[in-house]
């Protein structure tokens, strides 16, 4: 099993930017790719940024997020994260993190065979 811990989570004005951290522990090595998703209250929860294993050499990001997050990971800290700025009010939410036991990125939930239990981000003036 895998465990995932999101944080960085927080209340930020319109424009801002914060950083979201998520932390493998357990099996790690089954951890391959992974992934962010949101979901608003009364949406259901949709993918937001993906990244492949090993290295991180792809990438990929929902339209709505392209050119403001970026994603990265730390395979020697077990630590993902997603780097979020210019911040709208539509991008509140809690945030997911997700590990796949795929090499390769992906925006399916179904892909993914663990997650963590979300952080929540609020953005408003």
């Amino acid at each position: 099993q895998v465990q995932l811990v999101e944080s960085g989570g927080g209340s930020v004005q319109p424009g801002g930017s914060l950083r979201l951290s998520c932390t493998a522990s357990g099996r790690t090595s089954s951890a391959n790719a992974m992934g962010w998703f949101r979901q608003a209250p009364g949406k259901e929860r949709e993918f937001v940024a993906t990244i492949s294993a090993p290295v991180g050499r792809n990438t990929n990001f929902a339209d709505s997020v392209k050119g403001r997050f970026t994603i990265s990971r730390d395979n020697s800290k077990n630590t993902l994260y997603l780097q979020m700025n210019s911040l709208k009010p539509e991008d509140a939410a809690a945030y997911y993190c997700a590990a796949s036991r795929l090499m390769t990125i992906s925006s399916r939930e179904s892909d993914y065979d663990y997650w963590g239990q979300g952080t929540q981000v609020t953005v408003s003036s």
